[in-house]
């Protein structure tokens, strides 16, 4: 009988049961990964986010460590003062008896200099001004030694327009000048208790106008915090007499006293004058100005008569 010829012989139920499950299985392998790169994505995202929320956090942090504002726009000082321990700054200059500073601290008020006279004076500002100004946002103007900031630069105003000075500026514009210095020096001299003969006018005293304008140079970067002792060594005591009001001249551009937890801010005001001990212990900044323009004049005296200019005459 000849042998029945048999077909291939067929494969295990169980075997073509595994063969069906492989791509399933294949399935299983790669779901994990994929959920955990989607899990990564979601983890590297949420570390993009909470680091920009902590930066984001820091810098709202560092404005709320303002605690105090030390004199509202809307408030007419007679004086306010503030006694604070003086730094050891003065330890390295040359002292000088009943002019160095042994009381230290920072004052405000608005009953030195009128609203009217700071218009006035804040007009000598505009006219000098328009003559150059600087291509970034803070601007110069030093009756003193003549700088002006034009363009990227500085300018002797005297050399560099000549006659044209007498056109721009009248004998009457030095004379209230004169005049304002000399109210800011006494009121400086009577809130430290010093005579203001030993007080001598240093260098740089200038005008100053800012605005929103993106910095070009080093220059216009005006809102780092600093000493004044310590980047000027001739100054013992600082003012600046404010020119423009904060909230409807400009936005931004507060004085900052800068103190751990609790700084003291100055919101500026026309015929407002600030004024402080030069060393570490009056730390101070200002803020960046957002819209507008800041006009305001920086006032700096010194003990040292070595180090005394004389105030600006009309020639």
């Amino acid at each position: 009988m000849a042998p029945q010829r048999r077909g291939a012989p067929k494969a295990p139920e169980g075997n073509r049961a595994a063969d069906r499950r492989r791509p399933s299985s294949t399935k299983s392998v790669r779901a994990p990964r994929d959920v955990w790169k989607k899990w990564l994505r979601v983890a590297v995202l949420g570390a993009c986010t909470t680091f920009v929320a902590l930066l984001l956090w820091g810098s709202l942090r560092g404005d709320d460590s303002i605690t105090e504002v030390l004199a509202h726009r809307s408030e007419v000082l007679p004086g306010r003062f503030i006694e604070v321990p003086c730094s050891e700054d003065y330890d390295s200059h040359r002292r000088f008896e009943g002019c160095s500073p042994r009381k230290c601290g920072r004052g405000v008020s608005d009953a030195i200099i009128t609203r009217d006279e700071a218009r006035r004076i804040r007009s000598i500002a505009e006219k000098g001004l328009s003559l150059g100004g600087s291509d970034g946002g803070a601007s110069i103007l030093d009756l003193h030694s003549g700088a002006l900031s034009v363009g990227k630069h500085f300018v002797n105003l005297y050399r560099y327009f000549g006659d044209k000075i007498q056109s721009i500026f009248s004998e009457e514009d030095f004379q209230l000048y004169r005049d304002l210095r000399q109210k800011v020096q006494l009121a400086i001299a009577q809130a430290f208790g010093i005579s203001a003969s030993l007080l001598h006018l240093t260098k740089p005293t200038f005008f100053s106008r800012i605005n929103s304008t993106a910095a070009r140079t080093a220059h216009d970067e005006y809102w780092h915090a600093h000493v004044d002792k310590v980047t000027y060594g001739s100054f013992d005591y600082t003012s600046l007499l404010y020119l423009s009001d904060y909230l409807d001249d400009f936005g931004g551009g507060r004085f900052v006293f800068m103190e751990e937890g609790a700084n003291k801010t100055v919101e500026p005001r026309a015929g407002r004058v600030s004024f402080f001990t030069s060393g570490s212990e009056n730390l101070h900044r200002v803020e960046k100005v957002h819209w507008g323009t800041r006009y305001a004049i920086t006032i700096a005296f010194t003990c040292d008569p070595d180090h005394g200019i004389a105030d600006p005459t009309f020639t």
